[in-house]
Parts: structure tokens; sequence; C-alpha cells
């Protein structure tokens, strides 16, 4: 019977092949789209674009320069958002709001790749995550307080005067992120297997089966909902791939948990980014909690209605 020592090692080993193709994959995608994105935000065509939605944002209680924000936040990462969004003369409110809308939409390009992997339509992931966000912010326009205190931004965002020093800003950032990629991916990977290999993948299964239940998610999800809530779903993409296409979780289940983690993941890492400069912890967190649990619920209600008229239809 091997040690446990060798039960770690092998646990180890056996997750290098699929951490290396995870990280290639999530590369071949994250590499030439921010370069796409640097190269837009050089050019002022996002800013552009953000112009013209001006209209739309002064709905839900925002000016229309906090478009340039939100779409930024659509194509990479909280950091790039979250530093044009500190060179903005906007209002505690208006910056509470602003950030709950990045929190659901950011990095969408490269985040509803992973979940159409793990079998989920990509333009259902997409328009879900655009349509809650705006959701979201027409809510908390209403519900906000009026005054909310001073902010605490004071940082300055990036800026480029030529070409050059736009590639050598986004090669800097590209190595980093990169490193972050691999060792993250790596790192989570001998975790699951390792997790896996000792049965404490059943404890924490057993653990979140109730809240499952109550959000409306299978329990079989209980893992991975953990994961996206702790790591996000670019870095948590390794595991959930992985669990589909080894069979451990049905894409029918993996469906049913992208429709919550879409609007409401990466509870930890993301949020504290906000709430460095001052956007409230609480304001940021239930209401894409609740959303999620909404939409878990009202997409298993449309399922239920859609299988019943099927059904009947049928038997004619």
């Amino acid at each position: 019977m091997p040690t446990t020592i060798e039960r770690l090692k092998q646990s180890v080993l056996s997750s290098l092949p699929k951490a290396k193709k995870t990280v290639i994959w999530l590369l071949k995608i994250i590499i030439p789209i921010s370069l796409g994105v640097s190269l837009l935000q050089y050019l002022g065509v996002i800013d552009l674009i953000a112009g013209y939605l001006t209209p739309v944002f002064s709905l839900i209680g925002l000016p229309g320069e906090a478009a340039i924000v939100f779409i930024t936040s659509i194509f990479m990462s909280l950091y790039a958002p979250i530093a044009i969004l500190t060179t903005l003369p906007l209002s505690p409110r208006e910056i509470t709001i602003l950030a709950v809308m990045c929190l659901i939409t950011h990095n969408m390009i490269v985040e509803t790749a992973v979940q159409s992997k793990t079998g989920s339509n990509y333009a259902v992931m997409f328009l879900l995550r655009v349509g809650s966000s705006f959701v979201a912010a027409y809510f908390l326009n209403l519900l906000l307080p009026s005054h909310m205190g001073t902010s605490s931004v004071t940082a300055d965002a990036a800026s480029y005067d030529t070409f050059l020093q736009m590639l050598q800003g986004w090669a800097i950032s590209s190595f980093w992120l990169i490193l972050k990629v691999v060792l993250i991916i790596t790192g989570l990977m001998m975790l699951q297997n390792i997790l896996k290999e000792f049965r404490w993948l059943d404890v924490i299964s057993r653990t979140l089966a109730p809240l499952m239940s109550a959000m409306g998610l299978p329990r079989s999800t209980s893992f991975l909902w953990f994961v996206a809530h702790i790591l996000g779903l670019t870095y948590g993409s390794a595991v959930m791939i992985d669990a589909v296409e080894n069979g451990e979780l049905s894409k029918p289940d993996a469906n049913f948990l992208n429709f919550h983690i879409a609007v409401n993941h990466s509870t930890l890492e993301d949020t504290l980014l906000f709430a460095a400069i001052g956007v409230p912890v609480l304001w940021m967190i239930i209401p894409r909690f609740v959303l999620a649990i909404l939409i878990v619920w009202s997409v298993r209600l449309w399922y239920f209605v859609w299988q019943k008229e099927k059904a009947v239809t049928e038997n004619y």
C-alpha cells in the first residue's frame, strides 16, 4: 500500500499535464485579447464607443464617463477599469454602482469562453452578464442612500504617449499575467488531485450541499462553486473543464452552475480590490448573491415549464 508521501507525489505529478493543457488554452485567448484591447485603448476606440452609451448610463444614475470603465471591464480584468475609475470625478454612490457592474462583467470575453468550454452557450452567458449588470445597477440606483461619505480614490491610470510605450506596457503586464496564470492553474490542479486522492472533496461537497440546494444548484457543483468564489472563473477554469471532460460533472449540472457564477464569482479577491478604494463590501456582495440565486431558480422554472409543454406536445 502506497505511503502518504507517495500518494502526494503521484497526485502532484498527474496534475502537471492537465495544468499545462489548460494554461496553454487560456493564454491563447488571453494574450491576443489583451493586446487587442491595449490597441483599442491607445487608438481611442473604447472612448468613442463609451460616448454612445452616455444616454443609457444616465438611466442608472451614472454619468457618461462611467461607460469607459464599464466597456474596459468587459475586455480586461478589474485592475484596468479600477485604474481608469480612479481618474474620474465620481461620487462614492456612483463608484458603488459601477463597482457592482464591473464585478459582474469583468474579463467577460475570456471567462465566457471558459463557460462555453464547460457546456454553456457563449451568447447566452455573455448577454446574461451584461443584462444582469444593468439590472443590478438599476435597483442599486433606487436603493442606495443619496450620500455615502467621501471617496478614497487617489490613484492615476496609466497613459502612453507613443505606440512603443504602449507595447512595452502591454509586454510587462502580460509577463506578470502569464506568470500568475501558470502558478495559480498549476497549484490549483495539484490541490484538486490531492483533495481527490484523500477524499476531502467529498467532505467539502457534503458540507456545502444544503447551501447548493437552497440556491437551486446541483449538489455535485459544491466544490466548483467554492473554487469559483475563491479564485474566479479564469483561474478556476482548470478544475471546471477537467470535471466536465472527465465526466465528474454533467453538462446540464455545469450549465446551472454557470448561470450562478456568471453573475456571482471571485467574491474574495475582486471584492477586496474595490473595498481597497472605499466601496462598501456588503453592497458589492449581497446584490450579486441575490441576483444569482433568482437567475438559477428562474432558469429551473423555465426548464420545468418547457419540459411540461414538450411532454404535452409529444402526447398529441
